[in-house]
């Protein structure tokens, strides 16, 4: 089946394929990297919709990651241990908070819209470090536990790994067929040219609403596996200083491509997990990449491998 094939079947194959790179890392990696890097993978695939579809860059995506996991842990806290409503409620916050803050957010454009969404991450940082310490557990954080649900035990890195793979192949498929419609069409427009887009009588205010909406759910949704798989939460979740992480892998990976996302999340996590093992200034080395990306891979890894691939098929 060719790379490009269009047509209801491409997506259970790039979903296939996907699952076979991911098994394929297994034994390379071991159970418990692979698991945290599709856990990344499918917080890369959140913003990269906000920022590769639809063209707004965040700099504080890191709040919307902290609130499904910061949500997911109080939940278990107060409400019920059940692990999936806790990763619902988890969802559910991060879809909250995009209503309340998403009229603020997406009327701005450029530079103010990368800002405006890093101010309210250090307003969150602060709220979960110091005003709301007592019940966040400040600087400590706290721990989450969960009960098993039949054969659904999240203690077991198998299990753990098995639900992860399954959370980023929905994940993908979800924005694989949502990115395909006329919906997908019409956001990649505004990133074009959104006032020719509002000529045409459509309301882009809204559309950039709920796509905004849609792109803190996902993030929550990885802030909650993340707290699924560690059982803790920290201020780390929701620190302003890694908003830097999800936008590394986006450029590297290839913004505005669901494969650019994964490849790109996968090799920021590799770069992360073991160059900062044997080289204490690691991030002079990512940002040697990031350079490399923005030199000689202007549209990404996976951009310039599709542009080749699709060479080569014409040739």
């Amino acid at each position: 089946m060719s790379l490009f094939k269009t047509g209801p079947g491409r997506s259970i194959f790039d979903v296939a394929v996907i699952a076979a790179g991911f098994l394929v890392l297994l034994p390379i990696l071991g159970i418990n990297r692979t698991t945290d890097f599709m856990i990344f993978c499918v917080f890369v695939l959140g913003f990269n919709l906000l920022y590769g579809f639809m063209g707004r860059l965040s700099f504080g995506h890191m709040l919307y990651l902290g609130t499904g996991a910061y949500a997911i842990t109080l939940f278990s806290e107060h409400v019920s241990q059940n692990p999936l409503l806790a990763v619902l409620a988890g969802i559910l916050a991060g879809a909250l908070i995009g209503v309340i803050l998403g009229p603020i957010i997406v009327r701005t454009t450029g530079a103010c819209f990368a800002l405006i969404n890093l101010a309210f991450d250090q307003v969150g940082y602060f709220l979960v470090l110091v005003a709301f310490s007592k019940y966040t557990g400040g600087e400590d954080g706290m721990s989450a536990y969960f009960s098993k649900m039949g054969f659904l035990d999240f203690g077991q890195k198998p299990v753990m790994f098995g639900f992860a793979l399954f959370c980023l192949l929905l994940t993908f498929y979800v924005l694989k067929k949502f990115t395909s419609s006329p919906y997908g069409v019409l956001i990649k427009s505004i990133k074009e040219n959104e006032t020719r887009v509002k000529f045409l009588g459509y309301n882009t205010f809204t559309y950039k609403w709920i796509t905004f909406i849609i792109s803190t759910s996902i993030a929550a949704f990885a802030g909650a596996l993340s707290i699924l798989n560690y059982g803790y939460v920290t201020p780390s979740f929701i620190d302003p200083s890694r908003a830097v992480e999800v936008i590394f892998a986006a450029l590297i990976g290839g913004s505005g491509s669901l494969y650019g996302a994964i490849i790109g999340g996968v090799l920021y996590m590799a770069i992360s997990n073991y160059l900062a093992s044997y080289i204490s200034r690691w991030e002079m080395f990512l940002g040697i990449a990031l350079l490399i990306c923005v030199f000689r891979f202007r549209s990404g890894i996976w951009g310039f491998v599709a542009d080749k691939l699709k060479l080569r098929a014409a040739a």
